[in-house]
């Protein structure tokens, strides 16, 4: 996908595990997870905007755009929902 996320710079930087983040924005680790480490399909604003406000961030410093081979990057998520969608 050509968006990356990374949550986990942040965390670093605030030296903040992902447990706490988690509890402080009011989502479970699971689903933090999921974002996290770039597998969620989608993300709402007002989550976004928690994970801005607990982190002292802008949503660019969380989400970034990579250029990629738009047809890879299609076929790789037809595979991925074909096998765990």
């Amino acid at each position: 996908m050509p968006i990356a996320v990374d949550i986990d710079v942040m965390l670093a930087r605030r030296k903040m595990s992902v447990g706490e983040l988690a509890d402080r924005v009011g989502i479970t680790p699971a689903n933090l997870a999921v974002l996290k480490n770039g597998r969620a399909k989608a993300v709402r604003f007002a989550t976004l905007a928690a994970l801005c406000e607990v982190l002292d961030c802008q949503p660019g410093d969380l989400l970034r755009w990579e250029a990629g081979d738009a047809a890879g990057d299609a076929a790789e998520e037809a595979a991925g929902e074909a096998v765990g969608g």
